[in-house]
């Protein structure tokens, strides 16, 4: 129930109580919560309330003593836009036809379904200010938004909660760099003068599929230092908040929009790419909770507007996981398909304790040709150390077999990091086809858009937004991606 329908709820009790009718004169304001998202770019939940050992991050740390940890938080896409759009919409980016990363920008457009509207616009018709910035920014522009959709600007007020009438409630999102801070030229000298110190390379422990090489460990290192940068941008909000007075009635909720970075993490439907962490603090979130039912981040959607009192839409899939009568999730669900130029499909369930993913295109391998990604020096690495037969066989196995099997499954109990694919194993039978049975009636019921290939002309739409002079790259870098352009219509035409 919301907080106005509490207070005239209590009002008509008490006027049946007292025989006296009240006015809503009577009656105190109902004062509304303010909702602040904090959303990080590509970080896994390496924060030590979520059992990091190698850094400290005393800030999350807090939100975390203060409010309510979701140990077992998922996204529905393990890459930025894709992930962004099912969060703004409430809705599975599969569903409303903006599944494919970085789509719609060209001349063939996308539009939401038709009921479906971007959670600032219910905050907004709802009274609130909506805000959407970066920290720490000088800049006057909006926040990464990243949608794949036609969306009006006008949704948001301005980047910040300053600019709303007093008295106002406001509903903002805080973007933070986070793990794309170690790309930045310099970074180390960065980290050392905003940190006062570096994490040290020998310390990293990497997963098991990881070798460990010298440029391997560097970029974790580096990686965790972004997660430390990152905690303390978040000290930075909450104490403007507090300086504003406006922390006591402040819900905030701290999510990263997918995992780190990395050959089996960002744009991979593995844990390392999809588990993300999750904090609710502020007024009525009872401190000091650990929760480890299954949450997707869509969620942020419907507890949000129930936190407000805003009426949930019609046909949302988020849910309150909030509310008194919430059901928890027996599975959560995700989907990858194409990122920028490189054309994949794949579905994942997971419950408590198995992963299901079906490769819709297992005669492509796992690292398929994409400009982003072998653009950096990890994957180029790698990519080194396979040419040089020095990877050990497991990371060749994993990373660099030709072709995928047309399922994976997964003991998370037993294999948390992965590795050990069930599909095939006799005594697994049940759970595979349980599990599969889940995924099918998930797509249907869902309306998953990406059951169909994207059309020629969507891509080479898209594809001309990539490769045009509007992109601002430099020719020599759009070469590579004119080359993949064309191996994936290749790989089209060939069925595979």
């Amino acid at each position: 129930m919301c907080h106005r329908c509490r207070l005239f709820l209590l009002m008509l009790i008490l006027e049946v109580v007292a025989g006296t009718p009240l006015t809503a004169a009577d009656a105190k304001p109902v004062v509304r919560p303010n909702i602040l998202w904090f959303i990080v770019d590509d970080m896994s939940a390496n924060f030590s309330s979520f059992g990091e050992r190698q850094i400290q991050t005393p800030h999350v740390d807090r939100l975390v003593r203060e409010g309510t940890q979701f140990t077992k938080c998922f996204v529905t896409a393990p890459v930025c836009s894709p992930c962004r759009s099912a969060l703004i919409a409430g809705m599975y980016q599969t569903t409303i036809g903006a599944h494919n990363h970085r789509s719609g920008r060209g001349v063939e457009k996308i539009h939401l379904p038709a009921g479906v509207e971007p959670v600032p616009v219910l905050f907004q018709r709802a009274g609130y200010y909506t805000g959407i910035g970066s920290w720490p920014s000088k800049e006057k522009g909006l926040g990464k938004t990243d949608y794949n959709f036609e969306w009006d600007q006008r949704m948001y007020d301005g980047n910040d909660w300053s600019g709303r009438k007093p008295g106002q409630p406001f509903f903002m999102q805080v973007q933070l760099h986070g793990g794309k801070h170690r790309h930045a030229a310099k970074w180390a000298a960065i980290a050392e003068r905003e940190l006062g110190s570096t994490t040290r390379p020998d310390d990293v422990q990497l997963p098991p599929y990881y070798p460990r090489d010298t440029v391997i460990l560097q970029d974790w290192a580096e990686y965790l230092d972004t997660c430390r940068l990152t905690d303390q941008y978040v000290g930075e909000v909450m104490k403007r908040l507090a300086d504003d007075g406006l922390l006591e009635n402040t819900i905030v909720f701290f999510m990263t929009d997918h995992g780190i970075s990395h050959a089996r993490g960002k744009q991979f439907l593995y844990d390392e790419g999809l588990h993300v962490p999750l904090v609710i603090r502020g007024p009525g979130i009872v401190p000091g909770v650990v929760r480890d039912d299954l949450v997707e981040h869509i969620d942020l959607a419907a507890t949000s507007l129930a936190l407000a009192g805003i009426p949930q839409p019609k046909g949302i899939q988020s849910r309150d996981i909030l509310a008194k009568n919430y059901v928890p999730r027996d599975a959560v669900f995700a989907a990858r398909d194409r990122c920028d130029e490189t054309v994949e499909h794949l579905r994942s369930v997971r419950t408590s304790g198995y992963k299901y993913i079906r490769n819709f295109l297992p005669e492509r391998p796992h690292l398929q040709p994409n400009a982003y990604k072998d653009g950096k020096l990890i994957i180029q690495r790698l990519r080194q150390l396979h040419a040089q037969g020095q990877l050990p066989q497991l990371t060749e196995t994993l990373l660099f077999a030709p072709t995928r099997p047309p399922e994976e499954l997964y003991d998370l109990r037993e294999d948390p990091f992965e590795t050990k694919n069930l599909a095939g194993d006799s005594g697994s039978q049940s759970v595979l086809l349980d599990l599969r049975g889940r995924l099918d009636r998930w797509m249907d019921e869902t309306r998953d858009q990406g059951r169909q290939p994207e059309s020629e002309a969507l891509y080479d739409s898209d594809m001309a937004v990539y490769l045009g002079e509007q992109s601002g790259r430099p020719r020599e870098k759009r070469t590579p991606l004119e080359e993949n352009v064309q191996l994936m219509k290749q790989w089209a035409r060939e069925g595979k």
